[in-house]
């Protein structure tokens, strides 16, 4: 399935991006994502422009240098094994990741007013929370969110769904600028464990985004695996389903042009009900599926 919205992995280009978006590929206006795979030794160095950014590692550990400050991140062996640490870096700087042993990484982006300074987030200061009940039950690593660490309009998490369960439910947008809903461009990037005898993963899950009655323009139903993306300029988006056998991980960014960073949402009134009937069910016991403690 090919669409504006939806993007399959892609073999890297020469600086070893993976995924780029950008604010002119997606046609939009704050919200950007880069995914980075580097060789043992490799270094890759970029401008951070009119963008504020969080270098987050996915596999491998990195250095990260910005102007004369270095963070050294410890990273982890993959998204399903420890929550990470990861660096900020300000708009308007050079910026420079070398890692010595190679590995894959994110560049969670979005368009900032000021510049804050660059800063080192810690592992052990990532909130992570036990969203729903039940087989809709998954785990939210807040590493970005507004309670969670100070930018000026990036907001990033990541998702975490045991196989078999439901993220992204009830679903929800953000597209109105009005009480209790923010206005946010958002992009989804999937990994996805587990499956096939040689341990490899495939594609594991779906993902759901639909408009309201008033605009059904966008509509995608996309089975997803490692490196696949999806934009949501508007819209409802889910459920997000990890399929039985596969656990499924998710990195969402999302910026908006509100003064205040919020990730307020509207849950579709057709679905909202589902909130109720998680009372009294127990959360997954598989969660939390990581903390910022590797996995034995």
């Amino acid at each position: 399935m090919s669409s504006p919205w939806f993007h399959k992995a892609r073999p890297a280009d020469e600086d070893g991006y993976v995924v780029s978006i950008s604010p002119e590929s997606a046609e939009w206006n704050y919200s950007s994502l880069r995914v980075a795979t580097l060789r043992p030794k490799q270094t890759l160095t970029f401008s951070t422009l009119d963008s504020e950014w969080i270098v987050l590692p996915l596999a491998g550990s990195c250095e990260v240098t910005c102007g004369d400050q270095n963070f050294a991140l410890e990273g982890r062996t993959s998204v399903f094994d420890r929550v990470t640490d990861f660096a900020y870096v300000p708009r308007d700087a050079t910026v420079t990741i070398a890692s010595d042993d190679g590995g894959r990484f994110a560049l969670t982006g979005a368009v900032a007013r000021k510049e804050l300074p660059a800063r080192y987030g810690r592992a052990e200061d990532v909130p992570v929370e036990l969203r729903g009940a039940g087989s809709a039950s998954r785990q939210a690593n807040n590493f970005a969110s507004p309670e969670g660490f100070e930018t000026d309009r990036l907001v990033a998490v990541e998702v975490l769904t045991p196989g078999g369960n439901w993220s992204s439910y009830p679903p929800h947008k953000h597209d109105e600028d009005r009480p209790g809903e923010a206005v946010l461009e958002e992009i989804y990037y999937f990994e996805v464990n587990g499956g096939a005898t040689q341990g490899q993963p495939g594609p594991g899950g779906y993902q759901r985004v639909y408009g309201t009655e008033a605009d059904r323009q966008i509509d995608v139903l996309a089975e997803v695996g490692t490196g696949d993306t999806v934009l949501i300029p508007y819209g409802y988006h889910g459920p997000t389903m990890a399929a039985p056998g596969y656990d499924l991980y998710f990195l969402n960014v999302l910026a908006g042009p509100a003064e205040t960073r919020s990730m307020a949402f509207c849950d579709d009134p057709e679905h909202s009900w589902i909130r109720d009937s998680w009372k009294g069910q127990m959360v997954d016991p598989r969660l939390p599926m990581t903390t910022h403690r590797a996995r034995p």
